[in-house]
């Protein structure tokens, strides 16, 4: 007998992505979405396919996708980004999966990641998983505000169909994601006593260009892969920059 599953989304101002998502789980037995106050249509596409929502202040990403999949009904729970979409494969594999006598804790899952509408293959993101299926009695994601992960007791195996991940479709997101990553990942370094040095921004972002374009060879995506590398690096900067700005207004 296949176990129920839940699929847990936190959204805000997602009506470009969120259909797509929830399209690719009409096979699920819940979804549950902690919305952040969004002002398009979010909600509206939610409601038409019977989520159940629940509406809170932004936290950061690991306090709201700790509350969604603690607010699932059932043991097993797939986390999903709106702008990520389960292939049919990953949905018969986990159904399979499902349905078997013994499973693990929790499982990994390949991301298939667009860049300004094109796949990445290499660069770092081409063998990239990420635990996004796990039993949520046996663990949940940390409370960090940025770069979250799910921390589980028991054995974690891995899947081997991909989920497609449509991030950054275009460059007025790029530049919107890119300053508010930067902002927050700045308040991470602050509130862990790092203070960087006027040169650390350019070490740092030297450092995330030279390994993402040549040690995981993101010169084999071609051009885009020039243009992710430096976007990353730029990311980088920002972040000690903001950093930096944070010591000068506290001085």
């Amino acid at each position: 007998m296949k176990r129920p599953i839940s699929a847990a989304i936190i959204t805000k101002n997602e009506e470009a992505n969120i259909e797509r998502c929830l399209r690719s789980l009409a096979w699920v037995d819940e979804i549950v979405v902690v919305d952040s106050g969004s002002t398009d249509r979010t909600l509206e596409i939610c409601e038409a396919y019977n989520c159940r929502i629940i509406r809170t202040e932004w936290l950061g990403y690991g306090p709201n996708k700790r509350l969604a999949v603690s607010s699932t009904s059932n043991h097993w729970v797939l986390a999903v980004d709106a702008d990520e979409e389960v292939t049919p494969e990953l949905a018969r594999e986990i159904q399979d999966l499902l349905s078997r006598d013994r499973t693990r804790g929790g499982y990994k899952i390949r991301w298939r990641s667009m860049y300004l509408g094109k796949w990445i293959s290499h660069s770092g993101w081409g063998s990239f998983r990420k635990l996004k299926l796990f039993d949520r009695t046996l663990g949940n994601y940390t409370e960090d505000l940025i770069h979250e992960t799910v921390e589980l007791e028991g054995e974690v195996g891995r899947l081997r169909s991909p989920l497609n991940h449509y991030t950054y479709p275009d460059r007025a997101t790029v530049v919107r994601k890119m300053e508010a990553h930067a902002t927050m990942a700045a308040e991470v370094l602050w509130a862990r006593g790092k203070r960087p040095s006027a040169l650390t921004p350019y070490l740092h972002a030297g450092w995330t260009f030279f390994r993402m374009y040549f040690l995981k060879v993101g010169f084999l995506d071609g051009k885009i892969g020039l243009v992710l590398a430096g976007d990353y690096a730029h990311t980088v900067y920002l972040k000690y920059i903001k950093c930096r700005a944070k010591g000068r207004t506290a001085a």
